[in-house]
């Protein structure tokens, strides 16, 4: 993988980057759509090829569906989904580790019941790596052991020792474990440490000496003050090597994306746009519009006027709210792909304005645009 960086903002740490995989090149910063099965729930493979060069797929989730050996026997992740761009594949591990009554986690890594059929499993940081490899994502990443928020100090540290510890077996497997398919697979650390500066710091500081190709951002967003985000985030990228990309993992709404440009991220990823999509919240540039409210009733004008796809210009607020009353599934169609074309139109924008030196300026006036409930 290859990383150059473009532009930087004068005025923020917002920068332009080009990522190049053996898939494709990615102009950063960059949103992720994420297909944790294998496909982005709602949109059709069509119009994401029109939209994005780069999704997100989830370990765990593809582990069990459709599992390891149909993906490998399709010739890996890209064959299966008929995908030509680049793939990162999450390691699994916040998933696991969500599901807090179903796991027991220990130092070799976790044994954890399925979900789908109440079947135990065992994840250790070299099965995550193995799994990974046999999926064959352009991106993978670091398994490590994702503290629950809020936590205390010893908790938090003593998941950040683990953290580190499973990520040296990870490098390890990988040295030892080349790649399955004819292409080269990547690894991303995964930064851990809560809300606490100083487990945040020595986390940087320790994985910036590994020399990735890329690090990450992980244990953020779970529901603690946004302030605290960001700060954590501004500690973060003044230590992590400023030529390598940084990924602030499961972020977020659009002022979110645009504030952590601001702090030097270059990749994202979050179920948001779709998810709040499916329940009819639209994302616009005049704020976010609840397509449900009757308000919209008789309201015949295009779907966007600012909209980037036919869905924008093709159907108006009152028949997709139509749609919904309805329950029709035309409906979370329409809807996922106006919200992840907007997520795409506002990065491309934000891309406009750095290299322009306006990005501070310009997110300063447009954040509270975006907030505005409509």
């Amino acid at each position: 993988m290859k990383f150059n960086l473009i532009k930087t903002d004068n005025y923020s740490k917002a920068r332009i980057g080009v990522l190049e995989t053996d898939h494709s090149k990615i102009e950063t910063p960059i949103f992720m759509p994420v297909a944790s099965k294998g496909y982005v729930k709602s949109v059709p493979t069509h119009e994401l090829y029109k939209m994005c060069e780069i999704t997100i797929g989830n370990t765990y989730h593809l582990y069990f569906q459709p599992g390891i050996e149909v993906l490998h026997k399709a010739g890996g992740i890209h064959s299966f989904l008929n995908w030509k761009g680049s793939i990162l594949t999450d390691s699994g591990g916040f998933q696991i580790f969500s599901l807090k009554k179903l796991n027991k986690n220990t130092e070799d890594g976790v044994l954890f019941k399925s979900m789908i059929d109440g079947s135990f499993h065992f994840f250790s940081p070299e099965k995550s790596m193995k799994i990974q490899r046999f999926i064959g994502g352009d991106i993978i990443m670091a398994f490590d052991d994702c503290p629950s928020f809020p936590c205390s100090y010893t908790v938090a540290k003593k998941s950040l020792k683990k953290t580190h510890f499973w990520l040296k077996k990870c490098y390890s497997y990988l040295q030892e474990n080349p790649e399955i398919y004819n292409y080269k697979q990547s690894f991303f650390p995964i930064l851990q440490g809560s809300i606490y500066p100083d487990l945040r710091r020595f986390s940087a500081e320790e994985i910036s000496l590994l020399e990735a190709e890329g690090y990450a951002i992980g244990g953020l967003s779970l529901g603690e003050e946004k302030e605290e985000t960001y700060n954590i985030t501004d500690l973060l990228t003044d230590i992590l090597p400023k030529k390598k990309p940084r990924y602030l993992m499961g972020v977020g709404y659009p002022a979110d994306l645009l504030e952590g440009i601001s702090l030097g991220i270059d990749m994202f990823d979050c179920v948001l746009p779709t998810r709040n999509g499916r329940h009819g919240m639209l994302f616009t540039w005049k704020g976010i519009m609840n397509i449900k409210n009757k308000k919209w009733e008789k309201d015949y004008s295009c779907l966007d006027e600012f909209g980037k796809t036919d869905v924008d210009q093709l159907y108006s607020k009152s028949y997709l709210r139509h749609l919904f009353l309805s329950k029709d599934s035309l409906a979370k169609e329409i809807a996922s792909i106006h919200n992840l074309s907007f997520y795409f139109h506002l990065l491309q924008e934000a891309k406009i304005h750095i290299m322009h030196n306006k990005f501070f300026y310009w997110k300063k006036s447009i954040i509270p645009l975006l907030q505005k409930r409509l």
